[in-house]
């Protein structure tokens, strides 16, 4: 118990000093390359925290197990938004850009949809998987493109007026440094973290499917949530909603994908996956677009609401394997009461903020 508790506090340690250097070397290496801290958040961090489900989906498929593979994806993505975002959204109202809402939140969108549309004949084959990973590249390269040109523009208008400062390759050394020793101590962060918790919940009676479904599934993600929490709390916080939704992407346009095509047949689809846990992964990811919409902004409340979610959820799988009818009942209240509930205080919100903008133009 006490070794346990220690690899517990070390792995907190760690998360915590492995995010402040990742977002402190992925924001001064916009900075330097010319590139919007968003962009760095949905490219550089994104795909740099999500390095556990990648390692550990790529493991499950290349032995044959696809069902490990398919769910930590779709376990991932739902922490990710409901979890990460909302606890992130609680430690400082989050400013959301307009190209998210554009642009990188359809996306998602899209993407969730089309890994539900693939599996729909129980299989998401290597070609499935190769088009996914091209659709990635192409989303990146677009993207820094974008940024480039967009910062290269107010560049020329600043000097106009001022000298730039020039740029050396000292620095730009020094935060990419920055950026792997941060990803390299999540890493290390969350296996400890990991490691303890399991030890700790077998202690306590709980079986290898509980553990499973609720220690190991957050442990891969704890990464990203250490990113954004960081990156909340500095003031970066187009890094800290980047890094969201960049990892939800990531997860099903390479992590899903890459596990596709290095599998012999394909991952295969459960029956349950497609009935629940992928629209549901589909309904958080449209679930961003109204509270984005609302003033452009996450406030305290909306992070609640998703933070909230996310342990009705937890508990909901929880039930599920120990009281089925109490999972039932759980099931019952969240929708037809709590879900409902919910959508109609969004909707008022939405239109609260539309007529104060409305007013204020």
């Amino acid at each position: 118990m006490w070794m346990a508790s220690g690899l517990i506090a070390l792995g907190l340690l760690t998360l915590f000093v492995g995010g402040e250097l990742l977002v402190r070397g992925a924001s001064r290496l916009a900075a330097i390359a010319g590139i919007s801290p968003l962009v760095i958040g949905l490219t550089v961090v994104a795909f740099g925290t999500s390095a556990p489900e990648l390692a550990v989906s790529l493991k499950a498929s290349w032995a044959g197990q696809t069902d490990i593979a398919v769910g930590n994806v779709v376990g991932s993505n739902i922490f990710n938004v409901l979890f990460v975002l909302g606890a992130s959204a609680l430690v400082a109202p989050l400013l959301v850009s307009s190209q998210l809402i554009r642009i990188d939140v359809p996306l998602m969108i899209a993407a969730s949809v089309l890994m539900w549309l693939l599996g729909l004949d129980g299989r998401i084959g290597r070609v499935d998987g190769a088009m996914l990973f091209a659709g990635l590249l192409a989303y990146i390269f677009w993207s820094i493109y974008q940024s480039r040109r967009e910062t290269k523009a107010v560049q020329q208008e600043f000097a106009e007026h001022y000298e730039a400062p020039p740029r050396k390759l000292r620095e730009f050394v020094v935060q990419i440094f920055f950026i792997v020793a941060g990803l390299l101590l999540l890493t290390f962060g969350a296996h400890w973290l990991v490691e303890g918790a399991v030890v700790i919940a077998r202690l306590w009676g709980m079986s290898e499917l509980l553990i499973g479904l609720t220690i190991v599934s957050i442990g891969t993600s704890l990464p990203e949530a250490a990113a954004s929490i960081v990156a909340s709390l500095k003031n970066e916080r187009d890094i800290a909603v980047g890094n969201v939704v960049g990892s939800s992407i990531f997860n099903i346009m390479c992590v899903l994908a890459l596990s596709s095509v290095i599998s012999s047949e394909g991952m295969t689809v459960s029956p349950t996956a497609m009935a629940i846990d992928i629209p549901v992964m589909i309904a958080v990811a449209v679930a961003c677009l109204p509270i984005f919409f609302t003033g452009y902004r996450i406030d305290r409340w909306e992070g609640g609401l998703f933070f909230a979610y996310y342990w009705a959820y937890t508990l909901y799988l929880i039930l599920v394997q120990t009281r089925e009818t109490l999972s039932e009942a759980w099931g019952f209240v969240v929708l037809a009461f709590i879900l409902p509930l919910t959508i109609i205080t969004l909707l008022i919100a939405a239109v609260r903020s539309r007529k104060a903008t409305a007013e204020a133009v």
